[in-house]
C-alpha cells in the first residue's frame, strides 16, 4: 500500500472482496478438475494430492494435523489417507509424542508422485501471462490470507 492508495473503508472493501471470492471459486474448481482429469495419468485424487503435498511441505503429520491444515474434516482427510496408504504413496508409523495418534509420513513412491504432480502444475502455470510482478503475487497472497483469516473459524467438521 502506498500514500496514494489508502485503505478501502469496509462497504466498499466486502464489495471488493466479494470479486475476488466470484474469481477464487471458479479458479478453484477449474483447478481441481485438471488435477482430477489427469488422475488416471498420476494415479491422484484431488484429496489424495493434498495430503501427500502437505507431507511434503512439513514431514509427517496426523490426520487431524492434516485436516486442520487443509480446513477439512478428519473423517473425508482419514478417507484419503487411506487410499493414499492402499496405492503405497503414504505410510501409517507410530507418534512418539501421543500413542492414539499415528503419524502419516509419504514413501518414496508418494515423494515421486507428488514431485510428478508439482512438475506437471509448474508447466502449466508458467503459461500465465500479465507480467505479474513479485509485489502483484504478495498483494494476491495478503488479501487471501486476510480473508481466510477472517472464517479461521468456521467449523470444517
Amino acid at each position: 500500500m502506498t500514500e496514494s492508495d489508502p485503505p478501502l473503508a469496509p462497504d466498499v472493501l466486502a464489495h471488493r472482496l466479494t470479486e475476488v471470492f466470484a474469481l477464487v471459486g471458479p479458479l478453484y474448481r477449474r483447478v481441481l478438475r485438471a488435477v482430477e482429469q489427469a488422475e488416471p495419468i498420476e494415479g491422484l485424487s484431488v484429496g489424495v494430492r493434498a495430503v501427500l503435498d502437505l507431507l511434503r511441505q512439513h514431514g509427517p503429520m496426523t490426520v487431524p494435523q492434516l485436516g486442520r491444515a487443509q480446513s477439512l474434516s478428519r473423517q473425508f482427510v482419514q478417507r484419503m489417507v487411506n487410499e493414499a496408504a492402499t496405492r503405497q504413496l503414504v505410510e501409517i508409523i507410530p507418534n512418539p509424542a501421543h500413542q492414539r495418534s499415528s503419524l502419516v509420513r509419504l514413501t518414496d513412491d508418494g515423494s515421486a508422485a507428488i514431485n510428478a504432480v508439482l512438475s506437471r502444475e509448474h508447466a502449466l502455470l508458467r503459461e500465465v501471462g500479465g507480467g505479474l510482478t513479485d509485489a502483484e503475487i504478495n498483494t494476491c497472497l495478503r488479501v487471501l490470507r486476510q480473508m481466510l483469516d477472517v472464517f479461521d473459524h468456521v467449523d470444517v467438521n
